[in-house]
């Protein structure tokens, strides 16, 4: 018998790092839940379902998440539409991804208060408040105090997000590409993956780390994104094209022979909720440097796990990493410290919490419409 009614709802479920992560748990909590996706764009999933979708009665097909002002005047309709689907299919409890969603809250707990809301924000605090989503800062920060529980990734988050509401959580996301063998760490070659983003993932500090590498070191860099012709510009403008590669999107088994053949994985990210890609390279046992955000500080625990920069200055990035490129006993060192973290961020860990916590908020039976 299945416990609870659960509907997960994203913008779209497009390939990114959120919707990647809510579909694996929400496929997870499906084997002992009735499980449901919510998605107000009509458009199918990218990602593989253990549970039905359902589509928006009047989408939102933009293709990328709303930062925009007055989010309750804009989605009255879709509002509606959600309230709608609640009542249908009788959900007990209901996770809201990130902002927009977040900012309904208020309306949905008002209309059905005995439905559990449950805010789940893979950003970081300030991301969330001074860059996306600043222009509904009231209405997001509403929402926060209005669910019955937050869900954040990093202790720093947590401490933020629990000036706004005292039921604040940490559960990591976890990592969703499991690792088939290690790293050998002999290659010269260092990992990067990401959305290629420049000014989000540093990729200006990236490619001026490698124009500052010994021969025969290269950067490759898995990913694809609105700036991927603009960045190569850049290497080709800069003569770095014997420095670094682009690989663009890779798929999974792509993706693992990506990091198995190299010998270190960086991050340059200026912000991060709590990378995924961070989780993975651990994974596969790759030793792990970044240049500080609260993602990688929460990873890698003030240096503890992995090499981890206290500013974004290239120069002193370089220096911390040096020792590395030269020391294949060094290399595994770091690489044993990452597999050891890696352990708190395997998905059988992170479903229990989330059942745990599924099951301490004991939502009705059924809820009263």
């Amino acid at each position: 018998m299945k416990i609870m009614n659960i509907l997960i709802c994203t913008e779209n479920l497009i390939m990114d790092g959120v919707k990647r992560v809510a579909t694996v748990i929400g496929n997870e909590l499906s084997r002992k839940n009735t499980v449901y996706y919510y998605s107000l764009s009509s458009d199918p999933s990218f990602f593989s379902l253990a549970a039905p979708l359902l589509h928006a009665v009047h989408p939102v097909n933009t293709g990328k998440s709303f930062r925009e002002d007055r989010p309750l005047q804009r989605f009255t309709q879709q509002i509606t539409d959600l309230l709608t689907v609640i009542k249908k299919y009788k959900i007990t409890v209901v996770i809201l991804n990130a902002g927009l969603f977040t900012s309904f809250a208020p309306v949905l707990k008002q209309r059905l208060p005995t439905v559990k809301l449950i805010a789940w924000l893979h950003n970081n605090y300030e991301t969330y408040l001074e860059k996306y989503y600043r222009q509904m800062a009231p209405e997001f920060i509403a929402g926060l105090n209005a669910v019955d529980t937050v869900i954040a990734l990093t202790e720093h988050d947590l401490k933020k997000f629990k000036q706004h509401n005292q039921h604040t959580l940490k559960i990591y996301n976890p990592v969703t590409l499991k690792a088939h063998g290690h790293a050998k760490l002999v290659n010269p070659t260092i990992a990067v993956v990401c959305r290629l983003d420049i000014q989000h993932k540093g990729l200006d500090l990236l490619l001026n780390l490698a124009a500052l590498l010994p021969t025969p070191w290269q950067i490759k860099v898995a990913g694809d994104g609105p700036e991927k012709e603009a960045l190569q510009t850049a290497i080709t403008n800069q003569k770095l094209s014997q420095k670094i590669k682009l690989t663009g999107a890779l798929n999974d088994l792509q993706l693992r022979k990506h990091y198995q053949s190299a010998s270190l994985f960086v991050m340059t990210s200026r912000w991060e909720g709590l990378p995924l890609v961070i989780g993975e390279a651990m994974d596969f046992g790759l030793p792990i440097a970044s240049m500080w955000n609260t993602g990688a500080q929460e990873y890698l625990q003030n240096g503890q796990y992995g090499i981890l920069s206290a500013d974004h200055d290239v120069a002193s990035f370089m220096h911390n990493l040096s020792p590395l490129l030269q020391d294949l006993n060094l290399r595994k060192h770091w690489s044993k410290l990452a597999l050891t973290r890696a352990q708190a961020f395997q998905l059988p860990t992170i479903v229990a919490q989330w059942e745990e916590l599924l099951h301490k908020m004991t939502p009705s039976k059924s809820s009263s419409f």
